[in-house]
């Protein structure tokens, strides 16, 4: 899911509903749980070649690589920002068509799936997964009056092709505070899709790492890989290699709750990602990195009806519109999880500071937090050049000091 920074940042409401929308059955569904409230005409002028003038003749298409009804994850999350969106701007039910459990390895499922959005009326759709990039490229310029948008992507045409990521390294730091508290024999565990062959999953360990430590500079972060976003068997293996040694809290980079569970199981500890896992590790989960897609959803659908899709541009957003940010505080954490995490979102949030700014946070003996210069090395020693968002979104290809792979 590589990813690549944005030419305009757009923000929207963000907000979220608590349930999953799809069937279980493996090809679509186009219902949802969602409440939505009655369309409402638009007032803006539709765009030359395939603007929609009115939000009762949208329709929206979501290609899934799993299930949302599985409660949590990858797919779950991307769900509710389609619901959110669906809400936000007041679309029916048959308004959305969905395609679950689709591959992103398999070419041929994926274009499948696409082309039934198509023939079904969509005019805009998200394709969530990265393999999708390529099928999504190539229908992109046999269907011109259709918009579409790839997520974690790098590819776009700046016609009808688009692609939409965010800073979710900005939350994966604060995650890195609780797990740097919360361990005792300074052993975590991660469990990640890729290592440093992608820069979305290199970047995301270094700023967990770095997050860690900021309260436990002792600590090292252990990192396995799976070369697989979704791997539900080895997520799980390997999570409980992770605890087998000696790794008392597992963070996570892949798509299901399964390092949670494992941790769970085990008695330790740990930090999901994409959506709040407590509830399926309520004695182990401390706090995740999520999405609020919503955001995101609601800007792109919007773009389309109201004829400003070039407006939008690839999209690269952070906490600052609320795109990502941090499940609640568990009860399961350190009691300064709490105060730290607030403190560092504010400098976020304000534009004070970033996790790649070469700047190092700690903490006094008062909470407070204390800013130190402190320029990026490797896990070698050897210094980094500055980190820049084209570095973030694609050519980080080395651990940060205190990272080791497993």
């Amino acid at each position: 899911m590589k990813i690549k920074q944005t030419t305009a940042i757009l923000a929207a409401a963000a907000m979220l509903f608590t349930a999953a929308a799809c069937s279980n059955d493996s090809t679509e569904t186009t219902t949802t749980t969602a409440p939505a409230a009655q369309p409402q005409e638009s007032t803006a002028a539709p765009e030359a070649s395939n603007g929609i003038s009115k939000k009762d003749k949208i329709k929206v298409g979501v290609i899934h690589i799993g299930d949302p009804a599985d409660g949590s994850g990858y797919s779950y999350t991307h769900d509710l920002g389609i619901q959110g969106m669906q809400a936000n701007l007041g679309l029916n039910d048959d308004q959305i068509v969905r395609k679950i459990n689709i591959s992103d390895s398999d070419t041929a499922a994926t274009k499948t799936a696409i082309e039934e959005c198509v023939a079904e009326g969509c005019n805009i759709i998200f394709t969530t997964s990265y393999g999708y990039m390529d099928t999504t490229e190539a229908l992109a310029l046999e269907y011109p009056e259709v918009y579409f948008s790839h997520g974690t992507g790098y590819k776009s045409n700046d016609k009808n092709f688009n692609n939409y990521f965010g800073r979710i390294y900005q939350a994966r730091y604060l995650a890195g505070i609780a797990a740097g508290l919360k361990t005792t024999s300074n052993k975590i565990g991660y469990v990640s899709a890729y290592g440093t062959e992608l820069a979305e999953t290199c970047s995301g360990i270094n700023a967990f790492a770095l997050g860690v430590q900021a309260v436990n500079p002792d600590a090292i972060v252990y990192v396995k890989t799976l070369s697989s976003w979704f791997d539900p068997a080895n997520e799980t293996a390997y999570a409980e290699a992770l605890i087998e040694m000696g790794c008392d809290v597992i963070a996570q980079h892949c798509d299901t709750a399964n390092p949670q569970v494992a941790a769970q199981n085990a008695g330790v500890f740990g930090c999901g990602y994409n959506s709040d896992m407590t509830a399926q590790a309520p004695d182990a989960h401390l706090v995740a990195p999520i999405w609020n897609w919503d955001v995101y959803y609601t800007a792109a659908v919007q773009a389309v009806i109201d004829g400003t899709w070039a407006e939008l541009g690839n999209y690269y957003a952070g906490m600052e519109v609320g795109l990502v940010g941090v499940s609640p505080v568990s009860k399961n954490c350190d009691e300064k999880t709490q105060g730290y995490i607030d403190a560092v979102t504010e400098l976020i949030k304000n534009g004070e500071w970033d996790v790649f700014s070469g700047v190092a946070l700690s903490f006094d003996e008062n909470g407070n937090v204390v800013k130190t210069d402190s320029p990026l090395t490797d896990n070698t020693g050897a210094a980094v050049a500055p980190v820049d968002d084209a570095t973030i979104t694609g050519t980080m290809n080395y651990f940060v000091k205190g990272v080791e792979l497993a």
